[in-house]
């Protein structure tokens, strides 16, 4: 039992109202007047709008995520008004063919305070080509200096807003970041971009040292001891943070778990200056060289990371399960622990001969029989998860070996490669599904508000799509079997192995929907088969999982609730949430493909073995057996009029027949790389016997905005003549979206599908040169 003075009280609350969440988020920057009345024509007298925050797509339109969770509203260029990408705005919003479509009525505070770009003279004046192509460029710079180097990047802050649809904001420099190209201008440009600030504001820093080095005696009381418990975190070596620990033992022929959480919420509490930070953070934002934490490194890398041999507050689960997995009894458990070891996923996999790879690590080897039966009950709990139908996608991630200066980018290899470690990962991830599925399932039936993991089925039309694109690949699904997730399962498990596996289960990722945050009850996790799920382990680095704690405390404690105050605060909660995880995905996914550009650009010339991952009109992705990196081998630039099947799945060379599917081996010969656009540009290198070579001229290409992509890959890329040249749509035209796109794993079904925009007619006279006809594809629109 917890230590202070005499019997302490014993908190064991069965699993089965709730917590009151913060609903203070930190102000963005204020409207160009300090308040929202920028309004124009439009708005119907005593209509109430929705507040929602904008997000612009390079080509000019946008979506309004609303705060009430429901489907993201379309909005024309012609409909924003004053608002630029990032606000949070007003809007009315109307039925429309494509969903719903609203119009920007006030801007209610400003999204976008500084960025970057270059300076450009233009007459007398000086302008800012700024570098996210999604804000209104070029803008007027107010006192611009004397002299500057066109090659440098500039930090800029907006000293004037627009107050119509027609102006553009106006800059003045803050600095200069340093020449373009550089790895450290070129992370602070995507950094920038996505508004992320690292250090925290003061009054954050000034409570984070006010709770000291240590957890209190009184802090400690009336909690539950777990200090006997053997709980350990396991994690992998390069770990930041450790918010979960483990606890497994056989018991009456089955199983019991403690899962323990640091208990973030003793830390973090309503309405105060860290809570207002880490609700505007949402979630922790990991890169190759760093750690951008949600909360301040006292409670991330200290008080609330459950390091060794140190009392920590935690709040978990104790799980008693039968031999086959199922679950028979569970509580809440509000504690104090001290974690036993910091166990890496390789040290477990040694321990348990699951690999024959690295170092044996003594802290794992000791806890064998512990370990052992924890493999037994992932095993078996895995098992029933994919018998009732939960996706597994399994896609590798991309792991970078830093300099020792962790500046320079020295290898890039796909992560948990090694099947013994992935066995490992897949033992912890049981753990934490499990935790948070018990608790999704107790709240549900309480009927308490909180913030839900939601992750729906896929759409008809893709999922149709996807079933065609499979058929023609030689893998038959029919499109009922895959309505049901345990068909797509077994699908899965049947193309296990086939060279096309990876590019199916991606495709079939891509066409799934993307999961959000919501405070909808029993919607569901498609991806995990799951009637209910949410996120409750992670608190360190997700802010819905300290919305969570906050409500599993209240049952806990036997307070109150009251639902109606409580859950749009939460919703307005999720839908934020979602959008910030939205932000640092992009932000870690940009960081990997400009490592990857800076590690290949001093390989020009090199020859790779490949496989084609991806097809587009405008060309073929190809991913190289190593290092782990993408390439593009532009149509353009092959001797041939190459066009693109019904569905998407091969380019057909008009003249040669020479072709590439989906799934194909081809080796590649790297020809440039571009920091700019974050692209790696290669060529097919011919068999010895093929008279025909790839041309090195093709179409030019001008540097784009700075996301990376070229300004003919912001027009909507030219229909074939032929009906064959149109790719089928959905899971299909998949094959050929943006492939920086990753996915992020069966738990989220996280991937953002672009559409493909609507194509004018080719011309086409006397015979193709160069595939001159068939332009760079454009972005995809992006998902809502």
């Amino acid at each position: 039992r917890a230590s202070g003075a005499g019997e302490p009280r014993a908190r064991e609350v069965p699993t089965r109202p709730a917590g009151a969440p913060n609903d203070a988020a930190r102000p963005d920057h204020p409207s160009s007047d300090g308040a929202p009345t920028e309004r124009f024509a439009g708005r119907s007298p005593g209509r109430a709008g929705q507040p929602g925050r904008l997000t612009v797509h390079p080509r000019g339109f946008g979506f309004v995520a609303v705060d009430d969770g429901t489907d993201d509203v379309y909005v024309a260029e012609h409909n924003m008004g004053a608002a630029l990408h990032g606000d949070r705005v007003e809007i009315l919003s109307r039925p429309s063919p494509k969903g719903r479509e609203g119009i920007v009525i006030a801007v209610l505070a400003r999204g976008v305070g500084t960025l970057t770009g270059s300076l450009r003279r233009l007459g007398r004046d000086v302008y800012l080509e700024a570098d996210d192509p999604r804000l209104r460029s070029p803008m007027p710079v107010e006192a611009p200096p004397a002299k500057y180097d066109d090659a440098d990047v500039f930090l800029c802050e907006i000293t004037h807003y627009p107050q119509d649809d027609q102006e553009r904001p106006t800059v003045r420099v803050l600095e200069a970041l340093g020449a373009r190209g550089t790895t450290e201008v070129e992370v602070a440009k995507i950094k920038i971009r996505e508004g992320i600030v690292e250090e925290f504001p003061p009054d954050v820093v000034e409570e984070a040292g006010a709770f000291g080095a240590r957890v209190s005696p009184q802090e400690k009381r009336d909690r539950e001891d777990l200090r006997e418990l053997d709980l350990v975190t396991i994690d992998p070596e390069d770990a930041r943070d450790h918010d979960d620990a483990i606890f497994v033992e056989r018991k009456d022929g089955g199983y019991r778990v403690v899962v323990a959480i640091a208990d973030v919420s003793h830390y973090v509490r309503p309405g105060t200056a860290i809570d207002r930070e880490a609700l505007h953070r949402g979630t922790s934002i990991y890169l190759p060289d760093r750690a951008i934490p949600m909360l301040p490194a006292e409670l991330s890398s200290n008080l609330a990371s459950l390091v060794p041999k140190r009392d920590r507050l935690c709040l978990g689960v104790d799980v008693t399960l039968s031999r086959h997995g199922e679950v028979q009894r569970s509580r809440y458990v509000e504690g104090v622990m001290r974690s036993g070891g910091r166990l890496t996923y390789e040290g477990v996999a040694r321990a348990l001969d699951l690999t024959k790879e690295g170092d044996r690590q003594p802290a794992a080897d000791r806890r064998k029989p512990m370990l052992t039966a924890l493999l037994e009950l992932a095993r078996t709990l895995r098992k029933r998860r994919l018998e009732r139908g939960a996706l597994d996608f399994d896609l590798p991630e991309a792991r970078i070996h830093l300099d020792d200066a962790r500046v320079e980018p020295l290898a890039i290899e796909r992560s948990k490669s090694d099947p013994g470690v992935r066995e490992a990962y897949r033992m912890v991830e049981e753990m934490m599904l499990l935790a948070n599925e018990v608790v999704a399932r107790d709240l549900t039936e309480r009927g308490v508000p909180a913030i839900y993991r939601v992750h729906g089925p896929p759409d008809d039309k893709k999922l149709e799509s996807f079933c065609e694109l499979a058929t023609a690949l030689g893998h038959a699904l029919d499109v009922d079997d895959a309505r049901d997730p345990r068909s797509l399962t077994a699908f899965l498990r049947k193309i296990d192995g086939e060279p096309q596996a990876p590019v199916l289960r991606y495709l079939l990722l891509r066409a799934m929907q993307q999961a959000v945050y919501s405070t909808q009850a029993g919607a569901g996790h498609f991806g995990l088969a799951a009637a209910d799920y949410l996120h409750f382990t992670s608190p360190i680095r997700r802010y819905p999982d300290v919305t969570v704690h906050r409500v599993v405390r209240k049952v806990i404690h036997g307070e109150p609730v009251d639902a109606a105050v409580l859950r749009p605060r939460l919703q307005r909660d999720a839908v934020e949430a979602s959008h910030l995880e939205r932000r640092a995905a992009s932000v870690e996914r940009d960081v990997v493909a400009l490592y990857r550009v800076i590690l290949m650009r001093d390989r020009i010339g090199d020859e790779f073995d490949a496989t084609v991952s991806g097809l587009s009109e405008s060309g073929i992705y190809a991913t190289l057996d190593s290092p782990f990196a993408e390439v593009l081998v532009p149509v353009e630039r092959l001797e041939d009029f190459f066009e693109l099947d019904r569905l998407g799945v091969r380019l057909v060379g008009n003249h040669t027949g020479h072709s590439f599917a989906l799934g194909d081996r081809i080796r590649v010969r790297l020809e440039e790389a571009s920091v700019e656009r974050r692209q790696l540009i290669a060529l097919p290198v011919w068999s010895k016997g093929h008279r025909r070579r790839a041309r090195h001229g093709g179409g030019k290409r001008r540097d784009g905005a700075a996301d990376g992509r070229s300004r003919e890959d912001a027009k909507p890329a030219p229909k074939a003549a032929s009906k064959r040249a149109r790719p089928g749509a959905g899971a299909a035209k998949g094959a050929g979206v943006d492939r920086a796109d990753s996915a992020r794993g069966a738990e989220d079904g996280n991937v953002h599908l672009r559409e493909r925009p609507s194509k004018s007619k080719r011309k086409r006279s006397g015979r193709p040169r160069g595939n001159g006809a068939a332009k760079p594809g454009s972005k995809k629109k992006p998902r809502s």
